[in-house]
């Protein structure tokens, strides 16, 4: 049984989550998914930036990312900073996140 969502499946949730909110006025996506001189393979992941109005509220409420999925492991970098009492940089945060 083939658990993976296809690309196009992948590709109308990434923009169905920023054409249903407001606060993300634009959407892309880097990396080799992108590059067309890279071979698409199974293990291509996807590399997405939201462009929104302000940081804040995802990361004080993360739970706005479980729309893509069961979260295996999140990689919240500036927040580990934070709890750990170091100066961090919330309006340029990334997330690495990997789903079931």
């Amino acid at each position: 049984m083939n658990l993976m969502r296809s690309e196009k499946e992948m590709l109308d949730i990434i923009l169905g989550v920023a054409k249903k909110d407001d606060r993300i006025r634009a959407v892309y996506m880097n990396g080799s998914r992108v590059n067309v001189k890279v071979p698409k393979d199974i293990f291509q992941d996807y590399d997405i930036v939201y462009v929104v109005v302000e940081t804040r509220p995802f990361y004080e409420n993360e739970k706005w990312i479980d729309c893509f999925g069961e979260r295996l492991y999140m990689q919240m970098p500036e927040k580990n900073d934070k709890m750990r009492g170091l100066k961090c940089d919330f309006e340029n945060t990334i997330w690495l996140v990997n789903y079931a």
